[in-house]
């Protein structure tokens, strides 16, 4: 079965146009012109990845996103006219999983939305490896890889597939930094990765709210400045 796309963008031919290279790959789309009727169909509908512009004529994309994050884990992109920083960190914070800035080219979308399903496929899927170790316990902090559950200290936290996997990465590699560059290409594996790019930066950022952490004195998450992160042992 076909994965389910919902696009959100008032610019007609920008969706048309994204629908075309999506179909195109084998997917099925659902398109929408305004935030209402998007948000509508994805609190009623089998969605596996959404598509939302950040600018629309109701409500946005950010109150889309948040809407969504409340009830699903699907990877979430966000289209921004603005090449600005609020605006990308606005949407990861807020649970988007990436961003993309227009213009952009269609095939770059299209590997965009190839990685994070993806992704989402692997964390997620109830054929895990048995020989794979299902359960990373640390401190509270409960990470069940096969249902994509985390608890700490018996309390759900609700993670993203991106934040879900900078975690489990970090545990896996407890004891060690991992470099914000080694993240990154560990999720969205050969994808352009720059020095200015803060997108590891602003998970991190969501990751110590949601565990109630701390940059200056973190139960789980430490900063090697000028290195990248750690938990430690």
């Amino acid at each position: 079965m076909s994965e389910k796309i919902l696009i959100v963008d008032d610019e007609k031919e920008i969706v048309d146009l994204i629908e075309v290279y999506l179909k195109n790959d084998g997917y099925s789309v659902n398109k929408f012109s305004n935030g209402a009727e998007a948000l509508t169909f994805a609190q009623s509908n089998e969605v596996d990845l959404a598509i939302l512009d950040v600018m629309l004529p109701d409500i946005d994309g950010f109150h889309i996103c948040q809407k969504i994050r409340e009830s699903y884990t699907y990877p979430i992109i966000m289209l921004t006219a603005k090449d600005e920083e609020t605006d990308k960190i606005t949407g990861l914070t807020l649970g988007a999983d990436d961003y993309i800035t227009k213009p952009f080219k269609p095939l770059e979308l299209l590997a965009r939305v190839k990685s994070q399903l993806r992704r989402y496929k692997k964390y997620n899927s109830p054929q895990c490896e048995e020989k794979e170790k299902n359960v990373i316990e640390h401190s509270g902090l409960v990470m069940n890889i096969k249902t994509h559950q985390c608890t700490l200290n018996e309390k759900a936290v609700v993670l993203t597939p991106t934040e879900f996997s900078i975690l489990r990465i970090l545990l896996e590699n407890k004891g060690d930094v991992v470099s914000a560059e080694e993240l990154f290409h560990s999720i969205w594996k050969d994808e352009y990765y720059s020095k200015a790019n803060n997108t590891i930066t602003v998970h991190i950022r969501h990751l110590r709210e949601k565990l109630n952490d701390t940059l200056d004195d973190p139960k789980f998450i430490k900063t090697i400045w000028g290195v990248g992160y750690k938990i430690e042992i």
